[in-house]
């Protein structure tokens, strides 16, 4: 007998728990607390945010607030939207509210226009807020009202500006300071260093030397950083009184290396021994490219091969015609994938950010040497943050990491 009443009292307790509406308490509808219009900070002007406090029916499954919104105070009112109780908080809007605790205690909506009435908001609109569930509506008691303006200045992204701001001084300082002191200390390149030393070994020998300029157009950053490192050494070639072969592999490219050329011949007072013959044309098919490229090597045999810019597969075939030969080798490029083949082909490789901090490297003009230390002091700067931010964020403070935070 007294196992039948223990079976019975499980059954009865596993049915119970088994019916949420019966193990849920049902609460009476309360009407939704500080219900607030304003101009959405930060925009062009043409929405409106709505925020209220979150109502002690939220963990209440099935209730919903109505949102209706009217051009006049006294209706028509048109329903704007229905979300679930348990959505649209503060917190999901950290480019207007922050990042503070405290947002996950309202619920905040953006109103951009009136479904069936106005696509877009320009004027003074007025809301009022209802909460239902279902069965039952409440609708809050008071109508708020507000009118869109545009922003002239976006304050979520102020760090992005005090950035800017710091860099950019960073820059400008340090082109000051090269202005007054050219010889500004940067880290030695051995690969531009030898350069000095190709041109001379080409000059000694009697033979070419042959530059390339990767195989983009010059919207490239790598091909705009080869042109201007051809400049410095086209200079270098004509007070050798050597002579330097560019096959392009691009027209457009061809055209800007011929002025650059052209130019550099001028600086150094030999206008008379450019020959514009010598930067040419040949193919914009990739392995016709090489393919012609690897016969000049093999006809003319230069003495130095410098190869700069962006490479793709044919990067290889040439390096390796241009070693066969025995000629010293340069290569420079931001291409990752093709690093292993020039360091293993060549005698000198730029990798990366080299290949940009070449043409200041060489020149040493100011503007160029500034804006190298500058950036250069930048970086350090945001390793110094990530690191300190990296501590401060394993031991539980995430100010520093949010201050890096962008929306």
């Amino acid at each position: 007998m007294r196992t039948k009443i223990g079976f019975l009292i499980i059954a009865l307790f596993i049915s119970i728990s088994s019916f949420p509406a019966f193990a849920q308490e049902v609460k009476a509808l309360v009407t939704p607390e500080n219900f607030t219009a304003f101009d959405t900070p930060n925009d062009a002007g043409k929405s409106i945010s709505l925020t209220w406090l979150v109502s002690k029916n939220n963990d209440q499954e099935g209730v919903y607030y109505i949102i209706y919104a009217s051009q006049g105070s006294s209706g028509p009112w048109t329903q704007v939207d229905k979300i679930l109780s348990t959505t649209a908080y503060k917190s999901e809007a950290p480019q207007y509210f922050g990042l503070k605790e405290s947002n996950n205690q309202y619920h905040f909506y953006e109103v951009t226009g009136i479904p069936g009435v106005v696509e877009s908001i320009t004027s003074t609109v007025y809301f009022k807020l209802a909460i239902t569930d279902g069965d039952n509506t409440v609708e809050f008691p008071s109508v708020v009202s507000a009118a869109p303006e545009g922003n002239f200045f976006d304050t979520s992204k102020t760090n992005v500006l005090i950035f800017v701001l710091i860099f950019s001084f960073l820059i400008m300082f340090f082109i000051s300071l090269a202005r007054k002191n050219p010889n500004l200390f940067v880290r030695h390149i051995p690969g531009l260093d030898a350069i000095e030393e190709t041109i001379g070994r080409a000059t000694e020998m009697g033979r070419p030397i042959l530059y390339l300029n990767g195989l983009l157009d010059m919207s490239s950053l790598s091909t705009i950083a080869a042109t201007s490192i051809l400049g410095k050494v086209a200079k270098k070639v004509a007070n050798y009184d050597s002579q330097i072969k560019v096959p392009c592999y691009d027209p457009i490219v061809m055209s800007v290396c011929q002025e650059v050329v052209r130019e550099a011949y001028l600086e150094a007072g030999r206008p008379d021994a450019f020959k514009q013959d010598n930067i040419f044309f040949i193919t914009n098919d990739q392995f016709a490219y090489a393919a012609a490229v690897d016969g000049l090597i093999v006809r003319h045999k230069p003495a130095a091969n410098l190869y700069m810019g962006y490479y793709y597969a044919e990067s290889l075939l040439i390096a390796e015609t241009g070693a066969a030969t025995g000629a010293m080798q340069i290569a420079g490029t931001d291409s990752i994938t093709q690093l292993p083949f020039f360091i293993t082909t060549c005698d000198y490789t730029l990798m990366g950010e080299e290949l940009y901090a070449a043409s200041a490297y060489l020149s040493r003009e100011p503007l160029q040497l500034g804006s190298l230390k500058g950036q250069d002091y930048s970086k350090a700067f945001i390793i110094i943050v990530l690191v300190v931010g990296a501590v401060l964020s394993t031991a539980g403070y995430t100010f520093v990491v949010n201050l890096f935070k962008t929306f």
